[in-house]
This record gives C-alpha cells, structure tokens and sequence, in this order.
C-alpha cells in the first residue's frame, strides 16, 4: 500500500499502540494464540550489530540493501527503495535469487539501465542472488519503466509475475496524490513477468504487460498448476476489492509463462449477489463459489496526448470491477497477499472484518472497517472458508503480504496502526508472534511503524527473507528453528 494511503488510514485509526510492546521482551497479545507461541527478544543484526528486529530465542537475521543511504547494483542501478513484495528462488551453489518489486509511485524516471516499459514511471523489479544468511552476491534491474510494483506471485516455472497496484496513465486523470498524469507514455495497471535469473541476462522482463489479466490496482498473484489458473488480488483502497481469477489461453506449465489473450473472471457467491464478505462473518464460514466473465478487462480511456484525461482516476479504478459487480460479484476490503498451497488459494483482506459497509464508495479511510482478515479458496471444491477473522489491532492489525512455510504455516506481514509484527498464522486459525519491526533510522528517528512486506521463503524452508516496506526500503533475511516456533 502507497505510503499517503497509509498515512490517511493510520489517522483515522486507533492510537499507536507501541506502549504494550513497549519492553524488551514482548508477550503474546490477547487472542486465539497457539501453544507454540514464543516471546520476542531483541536481536542484533549480523551486518553491524544494531539491534533492528525482535525475534524468538534462537534466531539470527541479516539486513541488506539498506536504502536510508545510496545503494548501487551491479548493473550501476541506484536502488530505489520502496522494497514490497518479493519471490525466492533456488540459484547455483545453495544460493538464493530474489525477485523484488518497487512501490514507487508518480510519473518519475525510470531507474536502471536500458529500454523500459514507460520511461516516465519509477517502478519495477530488481533481482539479488544472495546466500542463505542474506550476504549479496550479485544484484541488477529486471524490470523498469512500471509503476507501484506492489506483491506478486511465484510462479512453478521459475518467475515471478509482478503487479501494478494503480491505473494512472496518459489517459486517467490525478490519483491520489493529485499529481498529473500527462507525462506519462503508457497506461499502467498491469502484470508482468520477470525470469529468476542470477544472471542479468537471462533474468529480463519482456516488460510486455498481460493486458487481458485486467487493467485494475493489482496486488498479488498466485497460480493454481493443477486447474492452468493465474488467480489475482484488488486493492482498490476507496471502493470494494474484487478476487479474479485469469484463464491463460495455452496451459502455462508446458510453455512456460503466463501468455496473454486468456479470458478474466471475477468471484461471486454463489445465489448472493454482491455479499458483503468485507463485513464481519461468523467463525469458519464457508460460501459456494461462482465466476462470472470480465467481457473487457483491459478498458481503454479516451484523452488527447498531452492534456488532462477526462477520465477521473476514481471512474477507471472501478472500470473492471464494476462489470463484475454488475453481475453480482463479491465485495471484499483491499484484498492484499495471496500464496498457493496444496489447493488452496490464501489471500488477506487488509480492513474486512467490521461493520458492513453503507456506500460503495469512495471512502476515504478505505473500504473496510475492520482488523483484516484471511480467506483461503479450495480450487478444487470451489469453496471460500474464513480462516482467521481479527478480534482487533492487538490481535492481526491490517494484514497484507502471506507466505506459506514448507509445513504448511502461514507468515502474514502487518501493515498496522502501530507496531507492526510478523505473525504466524495455522490454517486453523491458531495465531502467534514471528517478528517485531524495531527499526530505528540513521538520524535516530522511530522507524516501528514501517510495514513489513514481501516475505518469502527459501527453496527447502532454511530462510525467511521479507522487506521494510518504505521510502528507505531494507530486506532481511532471517534464520533459525522455525519448527520449534510452530513456523
């Protein structure tokens, strides 16, 4: 999520909430919490000795790629920050590559070397081959020119598709930032996809979109191998969220990507139109699902080149969805992170959770009156279960990027209020605490309140490697006995 979002939202919230977790050692919070929970100690970064994250007894962890100062690749790219989601890969010699996607937002130049899909927008991928305790090897651009590279997904085939969690272009009016989008060269709101490649050559975007995947505030990816489904997440912060589900036209796994010209669908509860799944629900609900057809996912705008589109930016950010809506699809609140595992599609629900929602929108504090929630749809029986819903912000405050451990544990990255966790997650819906952000900047200015972001881990379980999502963006990556914390 861009951070002026935030912002906005973290006023309309509750008070910070660092007096509780205020201590050196931080014990669970009130709530459904599984018997393997453990305390968080602080731990001292393997880099310089700073203390910035507390862990469970046992753990290490390694930062890199701190951007509070200048960072140059190997390919001569100045970092950007604004680390969000991320994949890992298995490299050569027991190393790791990661995909890792900019939020940079504003018609800004491109950063990194060579052609870029718009040259006018900031965003994109960079690629890091690192060994398992986060030492860097090798690091350069994949994928310039886009914009607000939020989450992505994993992809069995070796990729990491990335997506555009915006619809700005030459031909959408101001977001909210109110910054004109005239400079522009092309539209924007898309997926791409980018090789796992260690080797900068090999490891290049076509930076050619997925057009037919939808023009729409993307957010996270994941791929259904069994059923050749590329199954995607809305944030779509001021109005209701859509969960979609893209049929490839040629069966993925045998050519090797995701290739345009599929066919776009849109959850919908079955004999319900329009449920209101961003409101409370009760424990363990389960919905029969249906799909209905995008017939034009990727709209186009009328504007003249180099002047404000007529277009508004809140007409075009629903311009998908509504066409779902319509056919009674699904309300949800800023679906966020999603991952595959055995089946199952689990993706959050940043603000669901609360009082059902009056108006459509736009609302200015989100869509969403909730903590967050985790849904998780079982693609072979087409149904959709809730498998955590949060009792409040010291419980799951506003979740957002999810992985999956090898034994099944979910890892859900907080976008919070306050303090801001990594928290494990069973699909039971057994809850505990992973990791606290205690950063601290340069200058000594509290730093707690940055999200966590892109937390993926290594081919074989050894490292959990996820962001400090912020302007001075930084990743970690962590080790230890993750089995002996229920991860």
């Amino acid at each position: 999520m861009p951070v002026e979002r935030r912002t906005i939202l973290k006023s309309a919230a509750l008070a910070p909430l660092a007096g509780p977790f205020a201590g050196l050692v931080v014990e669970p919070a009130a709530g459904r919490r599984a018997p393997s929970a453990a305390a968080l100690v602080p731990v001292k970064d393997k880099r310089d000795g700073v203390v910035r994250l507390h862990l469970p007894r046992g753990f290490n962890y390694r930062s890199f790629h701190d951007t509070e100062v200048p960072v140059v690749l190997d390919d001569d790219t100045v970092l950007p920050g604004r680390h969000d989601g991320m994949g890992a890969f298995a490299g050569p010699d027991d190393t790791v590559v990661l995909v890792r996607n900019h939020e940079v937002n504003g018609p800004v130049p491109k950063f990194g070397p060579g052609a870029a899909y718009d040259p006018m927008a900031g965003g994109g991928t960079t690629t890091i081959q690192t060994t398992r305790q986060g030492k860097v090897l090798n690091s350069f651009t994949s994928l310039n020119g886009t914009m607000m590279n939020c989450s992505g997904g994993i992809m069995p085939w070796g990729s990491w598709v990335t997506c555009e969690e915006t619809i700005n272009g030459p031909d959408v009016g101001p977001d909210f930032t109110g910054a004109s989008n005239v400079p522009l060269t092309k539209p924007h709101g898309y997926v791409f996809e980018v090789p796992a490649s260690h080797d900068q050559e090999d490891g290049q975007s076509s930076r050619q979109p997925i057009t037919q995947a939808g023009r729409f505030a993307h957010e996270a990816v994941s791929f259904d191998p069994v059923h050749n489904h590329l199954y995607l997440t809305e944030d779509n912060f001021g109005f209701p969220s859509g969960f979609y589900r893209y049929r490839p036209p040629s069966t993925a796994t045998e050519v090797g990507r995701i290739e345009d010209g599929g066919i776009l669908q849109m959850l919908k509860v079955r004999g319900v139109d329009n449920a209101h799944l961003e409101a409370h629900q009760t424990d363990g609900s389960v919905y029969e699902i249906d799909w209905v057809d995008i017939a034009e996912p990727d709209p186009t705008f009328f504007y003249t080149p180099g002047e404000t589109a007529p277009t508004s930016n809140n007409d075009a950010i629903i311009a998908v969805g509504q066409q779902g809506y319509d056919q009674g699809a699904a309300y949800f609140s800023r679906l966020e992170g999603q991952v595959y595992s055995d089946g199952v599609v689990y993706f959050t629900s940043t603000q669901g959770g609360g009082p059902a929602e009056a108006s459509f929108g736009p609302i200015g504090n989100g869509f969403g009156n909730g903590s967050g929630q985790v849904w998780a749809y079982d693609t072979a029986t087409e149904e959709l279960r809730l498998v955590f819903q949060s009792s409040g912000p010291l419980e799951l405050d506003l979740p957002d990027n999810i992985t999956v451990s090898p034994t099944g544990t979910l890892v859900v990255c907080e976008d919070s209020s306050g303090d801001n966790f990594l928290r494990g997650l069973s699909t039971d819906g057994q809850i505990w605490d992973v990791a606290l952000n205690r950063l601290r900047g340069m200058a000594g200015g509290d730093r707690s309140g940055d999200e966590f972001a892109g937390s993926t881990f290594s081919p074989g379980g050894h490292t959990l490697f996820v962001n400090i999502q912020a302007s001075n963006g930084m990743s970690f990556a962590i080790w230890g006995p993750w089995r002996s914390v229920g991860v």
